[in-house]
Parts: structure tokens; C-alpha cells; sequence
């Protein structure tokens, strides 16, 4: 069994940083993708950033680009996701995935951690 764990979530200021983790971990798996997506109340969830694995390329949701950046601890199959310049629209669950295969959909999900930005 895999698991999925984020860390990193909390109450921040408009305009101030967090860095958010998220670890994978269990028996035999071999990670290709791993991803931030997020989801605030009453939306769908919503794509934020994602890394290819083995060619290292990230792809970031226009909304992000230039205030989130990606990096990995690839020993530890952990990936990051350096927040900066937070503002309200960021408010939001922020949950991993984690792709096991190397097409198709994410296979595992973390639980979520909240961020909040205040104005």
C-alpha cells in the first residue's frame, strides 16, 4: 500500500510564503508524477503544479506561475511546493497526487492540508 502525506498548510498574510511537502511512501511502487492540485468551497478541484519525475520537468496553472516553484527530494520521493506572494484566491485545501504508472491518472491522494491567506 502507498501512502501520501502533506505537511506544511497554515494561516498566512497576504503576500507572505509557505512551503508545502508532500511524502509518498510504502512497499514496491516507483513514483512518474507527482502533483498539487487544490480546491476551495463550493469549486471543483483545480490543477497548481506538477513534476515529471525522471525529466524533472514542472508544468504550473497560469494563476501560479512566477509565485510557486516546485523541487524534489528524490531519495525520499518527497516533492515541495515553495508558495510565495500568497494572496485570498490561494485559500484553498491543497491536496498531493501521486502517479504510480507511467500514463494515466493519478492513484493516490493525500488528505489535504489547509491553507488560508488572510487580507
Amino acid at each position: 500500500q502507498v501512502q501520501v502525506v502533506e505537511s506544511g498548510g497554515g494561516l498566512v498574510r497576504t503576500g507572505g510564503s509557505l512551503r508545502l511537502s508532500c511524502g509518498a511512501s510504502g512497499r514496491s511502487f516507483n513514483v512518474y508524477r507527482m502533483a498539487w492540485y487544490r480546491q476551495s468551497p463550493g469549486m471543483e478541484r483545480e490543477f497548481v503544479a506538477s513534476l515529471d519525475w525522471r525529466t524533472e520537468i514542472p508544468d504550473y496553472a497560469d494563476s501560479v506561475k512566477g509565485r510557486f516553484t516546485l523541487s524534489k527530494d528524490h531519495a525520499r520521493n518527497t516533492l515541495f511546493l515553495q508558495m510565495n506572494n500568497l494572496q485570498p484566491i490561494d485559500t484553498a485545501v491543497y491536496y498531493c497526487a501521486l502517479r504510480t504508472t507511467p500514463v494515466g491518472s493519478n492513484n493516490y491522494w493525500g488528505q489535504g492540508t489547509q491553507v488560508t491567506v488572510s487580507s
